[in-house]
């Protein structure tokens, strides 16, 4: 337990320092990617973003006005007619999650390696399609910046070495003001054609789930849920607040929740036959993270220094390009969560459990 708590921030994936930064064309230019991984980008001494794309060619020159590294501004019909290939190294899709594949499919052909964002796809099928697609040709990441978070890493250690036994529960949850934060109902999160089969599970529900099975080491097996859309803006989908419940493979059993119409909050618990171990604030990456572990009724809080979430991510994954070593979470592990958040659609549709494997 010592060990795991040392050295609280420390990267454990990192091996190497000196690394010639990855060139990324950053797709997609919504306010995540201009206000999150850009700037992420020219934070780190590894990644520059040296091309931007857009839908629309003037939104893509204001981009590369305001971000220092950028080069070239492209079209998304220029991206896929293979302009500026010799610019980048590595893409960052942040587009609808429906319009994922398309922009992988491209990379792919072009030898370029994938991060992707969560969740990599809005249905199962296209989610296989882009593993397909890049599983014998390039690198692909799907974009959990919980996974390179030093509170979920730390978890994670603690949970593995057995500090509070063998696990038995988990619960989960996130939720916030979707249309306070994008006042506007025709959002494409609540449009089903764009962001898979709902709103809150796919954009709020994926991060205890993935999680979880992260700080498990684990896979969910089957689900049983709730949902339920009152608001007019919410008409288009099915959960505007949903919870769900699921089963792991090694038996653990986890609670979950999560809505777009509720005040903002988050946390992480893991409760085993020992002790729990929690993060709170867990997922909000602008909020300062609380760690604690309790064990025997003995409680340990940790003040650790805050990192950017997205750096982290964007410098493991240039870190494991640039030194040519395994990659995760890959599309295999993203694909899994898109056949749980569809198991978690069926049920509440079914109101009965699910298991996984039909999905």
């Amino acid at each position: 337990m010592d060990d795991a708590l040392s050295e609280f921030g420390r990267r454990d994936w990192q091996t190497e320092s000196d690394l010639e930064p990855l060139r990324f064309a950053m797709i997609g230019l919504g306010w995540w990617t201009r206000e999150e991984a850009i700037p992420a980008t020219e934070q780190s001494d590894w990644c520059e973003t040296t091309v931007v794309v857009s839908g629309h060619h003037d939104k893509a020159e204001d981009v590369a006005e305001i971000a220092d590294d950028t080069a070239t501004a492209i079209t998304y019909d220029e991206f896929h007619d293979g302009e500026a290939t010799d610019e980048y190294d590595a893409v960052y899709i942040a587009t609808p999650n429906a319009k994922h594949l398309e922009f992988a499919e491209s990379a792919a052909e072009f030898g370029k390696a994938v991060l992707c964002e969560k969740p990599m796809e809005a249905t199962p099928e296209r989610a296989r399609r882009m593993v397909e697609a890049c599983e014998d040709s390039v690198p692909l990441m799907v974009a959990y910046r919980m996974q390179t978070e030093p509170a979920v890493r730390r978890a994670r250690e603690l949970v593995q070495d057995g500090a509070i036994g063998d696990p038995v529960l988990v619960h989960g949850s996130m939720s916030q003001r979707l249309l306070e934060m994008i006042p506007n109902p025709d959002q494409w999160r609540l449009d089903p054609d764009l962001s898979g089969p709902g709103t809150s599970v796919m954009d709020l529900g994926i991060y205890p789930l993935n999680t979880a099975r992260f700080v498990l080491d684990t896979d969910p097996t089957a689900v049983s849920a709730f949902a339920r859309s009152e608001e007019d803006a919410f008409g288009d989908v099915p959960d505007e607040v949903a919870t769900f419940e699921i089963r792991f493979d090694d038996g653990t059993l986890a609670a979950c929740s999560a809505s777009q119409n509720a005040a903002q909050s988050s946390h992480l618990k893991v409760v085993g036959t020992e002790g729990e171990v929690s993060i709170e604030p867990a997922f909000f990456d602008r909020q300062n993270r609380k760690f604690a572990l309790e064990v025997e009724g003995n409680r340990a809080d940790i003040d650790y220094e805050q990192v950017d979430q997205m750096l982290e991510e964007f410098d493991y994954f240039a870190h494991q390009i640039r030194t040519d070593r395994e990659i995760h979470p890959d599309g295999r592990h993203g694909l899994a969560d898109i056949e749980a958040m569809h198991a978690v659609y069926e049920s509440a549709e079914q109101e009965s459990a699910v298991s996984i494997s039909d999905i």
